[in-house]
């Protein structure tokens, strides 16, 4: 009856004696011993196929909330564009939706409101207006990536918290800081607060780790910039008091609400 090897000590004969043969001519000597030892290993010992990290099939990603608002964006903003075109409703249904739902500021002064609640609904109406379909789609574009990558971390209603608190903040800013006469809409309000909750917990992190916050600073001068160039580009109609309001306000919640993998010392 032939020998019995023992599982733990065996080393099959062609990978003891020969690690310079092709198969493992591309490892280097610490990979081919690793490889090694890992062959040792009694079959128990290895890790199930089944049920390694590297098998298990990945979360999937929650959606619901951040296509939600796409789509009721897409929706309102598709239909005001079939309207200006003629095909649908009043040829003037984009000015009744402004005129009701964009942010004025002189509600907030001497102007009589179309309804009674117009003062207080404006705050939160204006972020799903936009004016055109480039500036809706480079909004959800930008919803899309930050608004997932923010649900990832905290969950779908901790997100909806945030995009609520800084598109009312992005609201309470433009009301305080602008003296424009015509309506303000879009959700970069909102989108910026996003933006200011990540830097927020990113600069937490940095703090906690006593890592240099050169990359928090140099995201804050090109949105800076990135807001410059914008109101340049569009002659100063850029709502940047809204960017603002917005940024500082999901900043500030992100304070409180914190991702469970934010290292904090």
């Amino acid at each position: 009856m032939p020998p019995r090897w023992r599982r733990k000590t065996f080393l099959p004969l062609p990978l003891a004696n020969f690690p310079d043969h092709p198969r493992f001519a591309t490892l280097q000597p610490t990979d081919f011993w690793r490889k090694a030892e890992a062959m040792t290993k009694p079959p128990d010992a290895r890790p199930d196929p089944q049920t390694s990290p590297s098998a298990l099939p990945a979360p999937r990603r929650r959606v619901t909330a951040v296509l939600g608002l796409i789509l009721i964006c897409c929706l309102i903003e598709f239909t005001l564009t079939l309207s200006d075109h003629g095909l649908i409703g009043p040829s003037h249904l984009r000015g009744l939706a402004y005129q009701n739902g964009g942010f004025w500021t002189g509600l907030l002064h001497n102007w009589q409101p179309n309804f009674a609640l117009q003062p207080v609904t404006m705050f939160f109406t204006y972020a799903f207006l936009h004016a055109g379909l480039l500036h809706l789609s480079m909004n959800m574009i930008t919803l899309w990536s930050i608004g997932l990558a923010i649900t990832d971390r905290v969950g779908q209603w901790r997100f909806l918290l945030i995009y609520l608190v800084s598109l009312l903040g992005g609201a309470i800013a433009f009301g305080l800081l602008s003296s424009a006469l015509r309506p303000m809409v879009g959700a970069s309000g909102a989108l910026f607060g996003l933006v200011g909750a990540w830097l927020a917990w990113e600069t937490i992190e940095r703090l906690a780790e006593r890592a240099r916050l050169r990359p928090v600073l140099w995201s804050v001068f090109w949105l800076t910039m990135l807001n410059v160039v914008l109101w340049w580009i569009t002659g100063g109609q850029l709502a940047w008091e809204t960017h603002l309001g917005g940024a500082l306000a999901g900043a500030l919640v992100a304070l409180v609400i914190r991702p469970a993998d934010l290292a904090t010392g």
